[in-house]
């Protein structure tokens, strides 16, 4: 609990550095090009009203948790402070630049990359205000032309992932960029299309492509395939947990290793996450170790081994499925394989050589789920439900292993 004071305090005070940054910045900008006694009051006013604005969003996303932020940015929000208060002061300093040079694109992107896609946005959407407002002559289509360019590329990379192909999403996004600033030169200031007009469309379009190649080449090794790595790391059967648990309980551990194979096969036959049941099919019962079984006294376990933030919210929901409305693909996965595994343990148990019909097994277990009700909030489709028994049916020699 201290610790958690000590991190709200820093936030606090960073937030409200942020905010005091904000009226600093466009306040002496304002004053320094000259601005009259009127637009430096509204510059300084508008300008902490969106950083407040900022600022409220930040802290309503932290409220809601993990789930409140994009990949893992809950854990790392110093990130989108130090992003926010140096583009804060590459806003200002674009009101002494030509507007068609601005790379708000990209911008735009990267605040909703270490944010969320709302709070990307409306901070984008201030920064750009605030670099119109300190131009010399403003003007609202400016506006118009970086906030649809920068909600489109926001929309473009909405979602990625490791194997995610951002060529198509790269190119809709310049695309756009380069159409809006060809509108905005001839609507807009009634110019003639020429070359002319295209030299700084041309170098705008440049920039942004060398940014986002440079960021989401970053953004994709730090961020994304961080997790992969530490995936690699932890689902290996000679990790240090695994082989504690093991020397600990034979039987938990074969059981874990035989229902993550089981878990898997289902997983990658139907597209679910199968990294993520792997190391919940792993992991789930590694509280033994220690005595512990409820989840707040497990969940230092996994978080003193960094594991990634997907596969703590899949051991949360299985180990407390109370935390979940509704059961995931993934945690009724693991449920049902775990329970056809102990199911065939025991039975070979208590006869090695005993006659299983595994597909009367299989099919006892699914009537059972479906009679007490485990299914009735599951998101599984009837589908899906039929094909996880086929998978598991087709394990024979498999589960003849187990002998």
């Amino acid at each position: 609990m201290e610790s958690e004071n000590k991190i709200s305090l820093k936030l606090r005070l960073c937030y409200g550095g942020m905010f005091l940054l904000t009226g600093l910045c466009v306040f002496a900008f304002s004053f320094l090009t000259g601005k009259s006694y009127e637009a430096i009051l509204r510059n300084t006013i508008v300008s902490l009203i969106i950083t407040g604005t900022v600022l409220f969003m930040l802290m309503d996303a932290i409220s809601r948790g993990e789930e409140g932020f994009s990949y893992d940015n809950y854990k790392h929000k110093d990130r989108f402070i130090v992003v926010y208060s140096s583009f804060l002061l590459l806003a200002c300093l674009f009101g002494l630049v030509p507007n068609q040079f601005w790379p708000y694109m990209s911008m735009f992107v990267i605040l909703g990359l270490f944010s969320n896609m709302e709070i990307g946005l409306v901070s984008g959407v201030g920064l750009v205000t605030i670099s119109v407002m300190l131009e010399e002559n403003g003007h609202f289509g400016e506006l118009f032309m970086y906030v649809l360019a920068g909600t489109v590329a926001l929309s473009m990379f909405r979602d990625l992932k490791e194997n995610t192909s951002i060529g198509i999403p790269v190119a809709i996004s310049l695309m756009m960029q380069a159409v809006l600033l060809i509108a905005f030169n001839v609507l807009f200031q009634n110019r003639t299309l020429s070359f002319n007009i295209l030299i700084l469309p041309i170098l705008n379009l440049m920039l942004n492509l060398i940014i986002l190649l440079i960021f989401l080449n970053i953004f994709g090794v730090y961020i994304i395939r961080k997790s992969n790595d530490m995936y690699m790391d932890i689902n290996d059967t000679e990790y240090p947990l695994l082989v504690e648990l093991k020397n600990y309980n034979k039987d938990d551990y074969f059981k874990a290793i035989h229902t993550a194979y089981l878990a898997e096969r289902i997983a990658n036959g139907l597209g679910f996450n199968a990294r993520a049941i792997k190391n919940c099919s792993y992991y789930h019962r590694i509280g033994i170790l220690q005595g512990k079984k409820d989840w707040e006294s497990v969940k230092p376990i996994y978080e003193e081994h960094h594991f990634p933030d997907e596969a703590i919210s899949l051991l949360h929901e299985y180990i407390d499925p109370s935390s979940s409305p509704v059961r995931s693909k993934e945690a009724l996965t693991i449920n049902v394989t775990e329970t056809v595994i102990a199911s065939i343990m025991y039975l070979i148990k208590q006869n090695k050589d005993a006659k299983i019909d595994y597909d009367q097994l299989i099919d006892k277990v699914f009537e059972k789920k479906e009679a007490d009700g485990e299914l009735k909030n599951c998101d599984v489709t009837f589908r899906e439900y039929e094909q996880m028994k086929k998978i598991l049916k087709k394990e024979k020699l498999y589960y003849d292993f187990l002998r």
